[in-house]
């Protein structure tokens, strides 16, 4: 039996356009991100319930015109729409930094983190949402880490620019330079609905001109039929437990030790950087081999495994462990979890994809931020010190790896059977 390539003929061009597409998605979103992050440590933590509480509220406000567009258009339409309106909404902000004086910096700031946050969830969700439609599950599993490494350049690029540009340009610039990028993302998008035109999936040939009915709740309604489904967003939960509370507390350590925006920026900057130098890296050199070799469950495992051993670490060691935390940390959940995670996605049909993948990346994310930090402010005011609430995180990574391990079996063992 011939040996099947890493990349075939005629998948090149996809894979190319793919990678560019994804490193304008993440250029366009880091571009932003340390501005965003600054301000997380300049009002510290405690305050986080509340912005994310904002950005669950904003989700679910954007939600039903999401969903309008999914029930209504085929994918090339609703695809590039979604991207429009954050290139849109991006550039709006330009005429309110502008006038931030007349605003008030804490106001201003607190709506741009909410801006962001949402312009992160439904962005990269749709890329993923969109990536899973144009490939079947071998594609994924050869594919997807390659594709991602567009991302992680992207990432890379992302706060380069702003450490860059931040000092000559200010916020207003780098806006302007976050939506170009989203533009050029838009292009890609359509070069690659293109290619799946001339290239559809095996045995589901009209796979773009699809049109996916179903409204405002429709992707919760398919999650909780699904039993892949609510692994998956049990899976979500138990990553974001992990991700909001080193978030929450490397915005307490920056805080405390950076006392300008300027300085706390460029903290946040570095460990973008570094995080998504090491995600590259992963996904180089781990990420792809085991997903060849054994399929998503072993990434997903070795993602949660890398977690636990680091918040044990920083039980141990505390201050400034936090950033290494943080870099590790993230670097596998976006190096390793996600393109495994996302694999999974090639597995069910198109309706259960788009409804419950963008219900769960969005809305179920958004929940579980308000609900960890709301729950990290209460330990704490009981009196938990930090190693505690370290130690209380590694069971939801532990709890994460076993969850991933039953979510790939149940997806190789039952492709098809998607719904109760």
């Amino acid at each position: 039996m011939p040996k099947t390539p890493a990349i075939a003929r005629h998948e090149w061009f996809a894979v190319v356009v793919a990678f560019v597409y994804f490193f304008c998605v993440l250029a366009a979103y880091y571009v932003l991100r340390p501005v965003r992050d600054q301000l997380s440590a300049a009002v510290g933590s405690t305050a986080l319930p509340i912005f994310y509480l904002a950005t669950f509220v904003a989700t679910l406000l954007l939600a039903p015109p999401f969903g309008a567009l999914v029930a209504r258009f085929p994918r090339r339409v609703f695809v590039p729409l979604v991207y429009l309106f954050f290139i849109l909404g991006t550039i709006a902000f330009i005429p309110l930094f502008q006038m931030q004086d007349a605003i008030g910096a804490r106001l201003l700031g607190s709506a741009f983190f909410v801006w962001i946050s949402v312009f992160n969830l439904f962005v990269v969700a749709v890329f993923w949402s969109f990536m899973a439609d144009l490939f079947d599950a071998e594609q994924a599993h050869r594919l997807f880490p390659v594709i991602a490494l567009g991302g992680a350049i992207g990432a890379i690029v992302g706060p380069l620019l702003t450490k860059l540009l931040n000092q000559q340009l200010g916020v207003s610039g780098l806006l302007v330079v976050s939506a170009l990028l989203l533009g050029a993302a838009i292009l890609a998008m359509m070069a690659l609905a293109d290619w799946g035109r001339r290239h559809p999936v095996a045995g589901d040939e009209r796979r773009d001109e699809r049109i996916i009915g179903g409204g405002f709740l429709a992707g919760a309604v398919e999650t909780f039929k699904s039993p892949l489904m609510r692994r998956m967003a049990l899976l979500m939960l138990l990553g974001d437990a992990v991700g909001t509370v080193i978030y929450a507390l490397l915005a307490d350590y920056n805080g405390a030790v950076n006392l300008t925006r300027e300085a706390r920026i460029n903290f946040q900057a570095n460990i973008d950087l570094s995080t998504n130098v090491l995600q590259m890296l992963l996904q180089i050199g781990v990420t792809r081999a085991l997903m060849v070799r054994f399929g998503p469950g072993a990434p997903l495992v070795l993602d949660g495994l890398v977690k636990a051993v680091m918040l044990g670490l920083f039980a141990v060691f505390g201050g400034a462990w936090i950033a290494a935390v943080a870099v590790l940390t993230r670097a596998s959940a976006y190096g390793i979890f996600k393109p495994a995670s996302d694999s999974l996605y090639t597995r069910v049909d198109a309706e259960t994809r788009y409804k419950t993948k963008n219900f769960i990346d969005t809305s179920v994310w958004r929940f579980g931020d308000v609900v960890v930090t709301s729950g990290l402010n209460g330990v704490r005011a009981l009196g938990a010190s930090l190693p505690l609430v370290a130690a209380l995180t590694v069971i939801a990574a532990a709890c994460s790896a076993r969850i991933g391990w039953t979510a790939a079996r149940l997806a190789e063992r039952n492709p098809t059977q998607t719904r109760e």
